[in-house]
């Protein structure tokens, strides 16, 4: 019992600097913040008008998928999106149903692209939470901009950051679960391959042949195959939505499984974790289980 509650709590304000890293940071808690974010001007600015006013005409990054299902085990594959280069405004066309498509659009790509693709966005936020960046002693590794469709899901994965995740528009829906639930989690080795539009519009699946294969986690917690996988029934996971103006606190090595509604924007902060010794135990939580399923 490692004192997790059945819920992610709710702060009503930012917490100072000293009191996050002692009461979350240090203890590897989830929170949920209420008016962190609420003096930025992009919780009023951000409307579909005014993004294709800003960013319109500009080609960004987008993850295009048959299912919704991008950086998943497909078919006894890891297989990626198609990182496709489009005019935002035409995404802005396909999110909005102006215009129809079969696939699932999704901008997720996690290379700081709010500060590398979106500049024009970054004064409606902050470069990044100095509360945050003070209870650290660093900034930022990356500021991400994510928007996308109902049907785009982030299947269950872990990060080695400190996340601040703060939602713009509509919601995002969480499913989390502690490290220490690390030995009911399955991970398996799949080779890594891409999603690729062939001449007639379908999806072909390509093996990245020269990659190594890639450690992910085959199960969907949403609905887990608990005849192939029986040690997950001893988990708990938690459930939590971010509503618009929210900031979700998701502390390093915490898996996660994330929805979202319709249109849903967002930008979240990674920081790089400590390399502690909370590291150290999960390490040696990880090697203990692989260690167990050989044996």
């Amino acid at each position: 019992e490692l004192g997790w509650t059945e819920s992610v709590p709710y702060l009503d304000r930012p917490p100072s600097p000293l009191e996050f890293y002692r009461e979350w940071v240090s203890p590897n808690k989830p929170c949920i913040i209420r008016n962190a974010i609420s003096h930025w001007p992009a919780l009023e600015k951000w409307t579909s008008a005014y993004l294709r006013e800003v960013v319109g005409p500009k080609v960004v990054s987008v993850a295009v998928t048959p299912n919704g299902y991008a950086d998943a085990v497909f078919q006894d594959r890891f297989v990626m999106p198609e990182e496709r280069q489009m005019p935002f405004k035409d995404l802005l066309d396909i999110v909005e149903k102006k215009v129809t498509s079969p696939n699932v659009f999704y901008v997720q790509k996690q290379c700081s692209n709010l500060t590398e693709e979106f500049p024009e966005l970054v004064c409606d936020v902050q470069p990044d939470i100095p509360w945050m960046s003070e209870a650290l002693g660093k900034k930022p590794d990356a500021v991400n901009f994510w928007l996308g469709e109902s049907a785009a899901v982030t299947s269950l994965h872990k990060d080695h950051y400190e996340n601040l995740y703060c939602v713009i528009s509509g919601e995002k829906h969480f499913l989390l679960h502690p490290p220490s639930d690390r030995p009911f989690i399955p991970y398996e080795l799949y080779q890594p391959a891409t999603y690729q539009v062939s001449e007639d519009g379908s999806f072909e699946i390509v093996d990245e042949k020269s990659e190594e294969k890639v450690p992910w986690i085959p199960l969907d917690p949403l609905n887990p195959n608990l005849e192939q996988y029986p040690e997950y029934a001893q988990t708990k996971p938690l459930q939590c939505t971010v509503k618009a103006g929210e900031m979700l606190y998701l502390p390093s090595l915490w898996f996660h499984h994330v929805q979202q509604s319709h249109g849903c924007i967002a930008v979240n902060y990674w920081y790089d974790m400590e390399y502690d010794l909370k590291y150290s135990y999960y390490q040696l939580l990880d090697c203990l289980t692989k260690a167990l399923k050989v044996s």
